[in-house]
């Protein structure tokens, strides 16, 4: 039975990751195990990093707060460390050896690691080299395959919901065409979970390369038959029009990943040219806003539900450090908590089905997916 494991949370933080400290904590303290808090991702198992121990005392009450205690990175590759040189140049390293160190220097039986497909491709690496380790799935994009949910998506979801919801009152008011443009990365599962809920009138997500001209006879539906001035219109980050091409603010690096941005800012351009041209001026030309609702998907606190898987995951990552089953990531499979090989859970996305059942309701419930309409 493991003695002692380290305990750390990687990438973009997101709501639940304190409860899944929480729960890991207490449930390896059931089984007398002793977890040390690895600061700042990755980077504390390299030169100069932090490590304190985690017990009951020391995280009472966090399973409600939003971020993580133990802070998180996702520049902190140890297989690509990227250090400043005096000149201002980047040079990388592979500090994983250091790592490995490290975990013997510390005693640890092994690792528990907190975090999404980046984090958890870095914990595979870090076990072919010995380290034992201990998946756990966290991203509010829910795009790991590998589990029927992540933590942290259905608070994402909330928020972008409660967004637009409250994007509608103006938009009505207002008779405007109101976009929201949220996060996902390659899969549009925060925007078609919250344009359903919230009831948008068009959702356009990565998986469905949309057409300007169905929008635009989207909201002109809306103004000539329903009597409606107003439309209200979810976006992807990574949704784009077909024959075009995803927005970005930053291209991939050596070591880094693209950053998304500006999907609701080329659609609204595009929609604001097609009224300029084609519009039936007689009603008035309606006006286009763009919101893009970026970081407040991923803060504040958590939500029941998010809540109790995080805890669930957190317990049986640390019944598996109990049991020595290593090398392995905790997953949700139907309504059950259980665990696949932790090779097994990266290097493949779980993207929205195009004609799945999500799609399907959004369409029957009349909502554009942007592709056709109606």
């Amino acid at each position: 039975m493991a003695k002692t494991i380290g305990l750390l949370t990687g990438g973009g933080d997101c709501p639940g990751l304190n409860a899944v400290i929480w729960s890991v904590v207490r449930a390896a303290a059931h089984e007398g195990i002793e977890v040390l808090g690895i600061e700042d991702g990755f980077e504390g198992l390299i030169a100069g990093g932090t490590v304190r121990k985690l017990g009951p005392a020391e995280t009472r009450g966090i399973h409600r707060e939003g971020g993580t205690v133990l802070g998180t990175t996702n520049r902190g590759n140890p297989f690509r460390y990227r250090t400043e040189q005096p000149d201002g140049s980047v040079v990388e390293t592979d500090c994983s050896d250091d790592v490995v160190r490290a975990v013997r220097r510390l005693g640890l039986e092994g690792l528990i690691t907190i975090g999404g497909d980046g984090s958890l491709a870095i914990a595979h690496e870090l076990s072919k080299k010995g380290v034992p380790i201990i998946g756990v799935p966290k991203t509010i994009d829910n795009d790991l395959s590998a589990t029927d949910n992540t933590f942290g998506f259905y608070s994402a979801v909330t928020t972008a919901m409660e967004a637009l919801d409250k994007l509608k009152t103006t938009a009505e008011s207002h008779d405007r065409v109101m976009i929201l443009e949220v996060m996902g990365r390659d899969a549009g599962w925060i925007a078609i979970a919250s344009g359903l809920a919230a009831g948008a009138h068009c959702i356009l997500i990565p998986e469905i390369p949309y057409r300007t001209d169905v929008v635009l006879e989207r909201i002109r539906s809306r103004w000539a038959e329903e009597q409606r001035n107003y439309t209200l219109i979810v976006v992807a980050e990574g949704a784009f029009s077909a024959g075009g091409d995803k927005s970005y603010v930053q291209a991939a690096g050596v070591g880094t990943v693209a950053r998304f941005g500006g999907a609701g800012h080329q659609l609204q351009a595009a929609l604001e040219a097609a009224f300029s041209e084609g519009w039936d001026r007689r009603r008035g030309v309606p006006e286009v806003r763009t919101t893009v609702l970026g970081h407040l998907q991923r803060g504040g606190s958590p939500g029941a539900y998010d809540r109790i898987i995080s805890m669930r995951f957190g317990a049986h990552a640390a019944q598996l450090a109990a049991a020595g089953k290593w090398n392995r990531m905790v997953a949700l499979q139907g309504i059950e908590i259980g665990s696949v090989p932790l090779a097994e859970a990266i290097g493949k996305q779980h993207l929205v089905e195009a004609d799945g059942q999500l799609v399907q309701t959004a369409r029957a419930v009349g909502i554009c997916m942007g592709d056709r309409w109606p």
